[in-house]
C-alpha cells in the first residue's frame, strides 16, 4: 500500500485535476460493463495499462503487481463458473453447456474494470478527491472520516510492523504456538493504541472547536479542457473499435 501511495503522489499526472482521470476511467468502466466484453475488455485494459505506464510514468512492475491480486482471484473463481451442478438425479457435477464461454466473458470484463480502478489508485492520492467530492454534495462528515482513516492507516501499518520486528527479534514466531499467542499481543495492542489515538484526536479537535469539518487550503488544479477533449475522444475511439470488432468477428 505504501508503494501505490508513493506512486500517486509522484507520478506525471499528480497536477492533473481529479476529473481529468475521472471522466475517462468511468467512462471506460461503463464501457466495459455495458459493450462486449470480449471485443471492449481487451481494449480497455491496454489503454488502461498505456495510460498508466506510458502516460503516467507509473513502473510496469507497480501496474502489474496492483492487478495480480485481483487477477488471481478471478482466475481461481472462473472455473466454478464453467460447471453446472445437478440435483435431480442424485449430485452431479459436469460442464455447463455456456460455462466456458461465461468464465471467459467475466474474467475479461472484470480485469478491464479492475484495471480502470488501478489507473485511478496510481495516479490520484485520496486527498485529491476531497475537494471534488464536497462538490459534489458528499457530506463534509463523510469526506473527513474518509480522510482520517486514510492517515491512521499507515500510523498504525508503521507500529504493526515495528512490533513485528521487534516481536520476531526475541523469537516470538519461532513456534506455531509461540506465533498465535505473539498475534494477539499485538493486535491487542494496537487495539489500545487505536483507542488511545482516537481519544487525544477527539479532545485536540474540541479544543480548536471542530464543528463537523476541518477547513484547509487546497492547491487550485485548473481544468485543462484540450487534455480532457483529447483523452475523451480516445476513449470515444476505445468504445467506436470495440463495436467495430464485434461485427467483425
Amino acid at each position: 500500500m505504501r508503494a501505490i501511495d508513493h506512486h500517486a503522489w509522484t507520478n506525471r499526472w499528480r497536477d492533473r485535476h481529479p476529473l481529468e482521470k475521472l471522466l475517462p476511467a468511468f467512462t471506460l468502466l461503463l464501457l466495459t460493463l455495458f459493450l462486449p466484453p470480449l471485443t471492449t475488455g481487451p481494449l480497455v485494459l491496454i489503454g488502461m495499462a498505456l495510460a498508466t505506464v506510458w502516460g503516467a510514468g507509473v513502473p510496469v512492475r507497480a501496474f502489474v503487481s496492483v492487478m495480480t491480486i485481483p487477477a488471481a482471484f478471478l482466475l481461481a473463481g472462473a472455473p466454478f463458473l464453467a460447471i453446472s451442478v445437478n440435483f435431480v438425479d442424485g449430485f452431479s457435477v459436469q460442464l455447463a453447456p455456456a460455462g466456458g464461454w461465461l468464465a471467459l466473458e467475466t474474467t475479461v470484463r472484470a480485469l478491464a474494470a479492475v484495471s480502470c480502478l488501478a489507473f485511478l489508485t496510481l495516479t490520484t492520492p485520496l486527498t485529491d478527491w476531497a475537494p471534488l467530492l464536497r462538490r459534489l454534495g458528499t457530506p463534509a462528515s463523510v469526506v473527513e472520516l474518509m480522510l482520517l482513516m486514510y492517515r491512521l492507516i499507515f500510523v498504525f501499518a508503521e507500529r504493526a510492523l515495528t512490533g513485528q520486528q521487534a516481536q520476531a527479534a526475541r523469537l516470538g514466531y519461532a513456534r506455531f504456538d509461540r506465533s498465535l499467542h505473539s498475534t494477539g499481543l499485538l493486535a491487542g495492542n494496537l487495539f489500545q493504541r487505536a483507542l488511545d489515538r482516537a481519544q487525544r484526536l477527539e479532545r485536540g479537535l474540541a479544543a480548536r472547536g471542530y464543528t463537523g469539518e476541518l477547513r484547509v487550503l487546497t492547491p487550485e488544479r485548473p481544468l485543462s479542457w484540450p487534455h480532457l477533449a483529447t483523452v475523451m475522444t480516445l476513449v470515444g475511439g476505445i468504445g467506436l473499435l470495440g463495436g467495430l470488432l464485434r461485427e467483425w468477428l
